[in-house]
């Protein structure tokens, strides 16, 4: 694999200088919005509320980060100005009101905003998730694929990292019914895998990988299990490209788990937010209790998921997809038109 030169500029402002990824999701909205709209009484959580616990969640938990994965409606307004410029920055794109049909769920971009937005604002890298199930109905497919595809050959066009996030979902006929950002229960590790394997493909442009355990994270042990190890080691072969996990709401010592299987199976790092975080949010709206949290139990967490970062998992620019020496860059002017040209 050959990097172009914003791309890999991107991937490493997100990384340490090791080439770990320690990133922290602060792009929730869905997650965040309801228990402060329930908090207030109202169908539409205060602005003001949202984006003062993200800017929180910047100015404490940013230390422990390489990068910070922001969103457009929250974060970015009121927060940006106190993330410290020596971090990656990611920007979401995705949409959290998805629609859904009776064949499926559909995801679609925020309005106003774009990859080309993203990059002139200096964002490092696009963020972008999709819903997948790969039995759901070939038409849902098709367009969830098309909708990824648009973000890549945009990444493309101007040259700056594509990391994608995939999440399985109930359909119809599922049991475990939610509209929830949480982990699905009773999936299956094949559907995960499958869709792993769909957007692997080079057409897509994905440059890292943002993935869900394909086990339930309940059901990993704090000890290893080969038979659950089997599985992790078979969605970082199928990724093929640097990859990294997100918590999905699971719990601290769940996640931890989940990651000790990931890095075992080649991950380079975590890109997470309620695990570290939805402990000090059930405090709200007690600001200065939220904050003594987060700088206390949440960054505690943090180092220990750190250490733990630094000891198993796999240096992005390792990866066996970039071959022993590392990632090819060849600075060709062509290279360059193509990323900056249409800024």
């Amino acid at each position: 694999m050959t990097l172009s030169p914003g791309k890999l500029w991107g991937l490493r402002r997100m990384a340490d200088a090791d080439g770990f990824f320690r990133m922290t999701a602060v792009d929730q909205r869905p997650p965040i919005k309801g228990p402060i709209a329930r908090h207030h009484g109202t169908d539409e959580a205060p602005w003001e509320d949202v984006a003062r616990f993200k800017t929180l969640l910047i100015e404490t938990l940013q230390r422990e980060s390489t990068a910070m994965l922001l969103d457009p409606h929250y974060a970015i307004p009121m927060g940006l100005d106190r993330l410290d410029p020596a971090k990656g920055l990611i920007v979401t794109l995705e949409d959290s009101l998805f629609e859904d049909t009776p064949g499926g769920r559909l995801s679609s971009e925020i309005d106003d905003w774009s990859v080309g937005k993203i990059k002139r604002m200096g964002g490092d890298a696009v963020k972008v998730l999709a819903w997948y199930r790969p039995d759901a109905e070939p038409e849902v497919n098709r367009r969830q694929q098309d909708f990824v595809k648009r973000i890549g050959e945009a990444c493309a066009r101007f040259d700056i990292p594509f990391l994608f996030e995939l999440l399985v979902y109930p359909l119809a006929s599922d049991d475990d019914q939610t509209r929830e950002y949480v982990e699905m229960q009773g999936k299956k590790a094949g559907d995960v895998l499958s869709s792993v394997e769909e957007f692997a493909r080079p057409d897509y442009g994905v440059d890292v990988f943002k993935l869900e355990s394909p086990v339930n994270a309940s059901d990993i042990p704090d000890t290893r299990s080969s038979e659950i190890q089997a599985v992790f080691d078979e969605m970082g072969r199928i990724a093929g490209r640097p990859w990294v996990m997100l918590s999905a709401g699971a719990g601290k010592p769940e996640f931890r788990n989940v990651l000790a299987h990931a890095y075992r199976a080649g991950a380079s790092g975590y890109l997470a937010g309620r695990a570290i975080w939805l402990d000090a949010f059930a405090k709200f709206p007690d600001w200065d209790a939220m904050r003594a949290e987060l700088d206390g139990d949440a960054v505690a967490y943090m180092r220990q998921i750190n250490e733990l970062t630094r000891a198993e998992a796999t240096p992005w620019h390792a990866h066996e997809a970039y071959g022993p020496d590392g990632p090819r860059f060849i600075p060709s002017d062509a290279s360059f038109r193509t990323g900056y040209g249409e800024l």
